[in-house]
């Protein structure tokens, strides 16, 4: 009797692939949704914003995501979330810097196609996009409900512990579900939901930097916050769900 052959475990690099399609997807799907389906980002007055296909355009970038990359590379599509399934022990250390590049340059990739898109629209309109930060975080004068910077630090590091805590618990090896993708894309819409009139929503590095390298100066010098506070929450939520959830005893 011969033993079967164990799956096939993906490359480094087809898992870089997945995570860089998957980034791109989701910065295309929700920034790109932001961006020419809310006049938020083009006329950046108090109640200008549409939230609900915002949120829901989240949501399903990485719902889909998630089942076409998922089984390769895990789906995080974020450095934060990253970042957290290391902390939990899901993924080695090695992995986290290549897998962090490729979900930067796949945002990137994606918004600057939106520009590039931008660029062929009506008269004004990628000036007036820009304009408005191109969907990108912010507070104070660069949130859609005038938010402080301590209210995107509280939100951000919560928020994305949550986002967090979902992952691990939906894709735990023993206690999984096959649903996963589905539980993670409805939480990341409910997070959108929560969080776009305090600071648009960052919990997510890659897609915070993406936007912010075409939304100007004032973006850009709020960026730092987006890409500290959602890398301390994850952080929390990946090291407190393997000390909290992960034990186990001796029967």
């Amino acid at each position: 009797m011969t033993d079967s052959p164990s799956p096939a475990t993906p490359t480094l690099g087809a898992k870089l692939a997945a995570e860089g399609f998957g980034t791109f997807l989701l910065v295309f799907g929700g920034v790109g949704t932001a961006v020419f389906a809310s006049n938020l980002y083009t006329d950046p007055s108090p109640n200008a914003g549409v939230y609900l296909p915002v949120a829901l355009a989240f949501g399903l970038t990485v719902l889909v995501g998630a089942y076409a990359f998922g089984p390769i590379s895990g789906g995080h599509f974020n450095p934060a979330v990253t970042l957290g399934v290391a902390a939990a022990g899901r993924i080695p250390w090695r992995d986290v810097v290549p897998y962090i590049i490729t979900q930067i340059v796949g945002g990137a990739i994606a918004s600057t196609f939106l520009v590039l898109i931008g660029m062929f629209g009506p008269e004004g309109w990628l000036a007036g996009a820009q304009d408005a930060g191109f969907a990108s975080n912010g507070w104070d004068e660069h949130s859609p409900g005038g938010f402080g910077l301590p209210a995107a630090i509280i939100i951000e590091i919560i928020l994305t512990g949550v986002f967090v805590l979902v992952i691990l618990g939906t894709t735990h090896p023993q206690r999984g579900t096959k649903l996963a993708g589905l539980a993670i894309g409805l939480s990341l819409t409910l997070i959108h939901l929560i969080s776009i009139p305090v600071d648009n929503t960052s919990v997510n590095p890659a897609r915070s930097i993406a936007a912010a390298i075409y939304g100007g100066v004032g973006p850009l010098g709020q960026l730092w916050v987006f890409l500290v506070f959602p890398i301390v929450g994850a952080l929390l939520a990946g090291f407190a769900y393997k000390a909290l959830f992960d034990a186990t005893q001796k029967i």
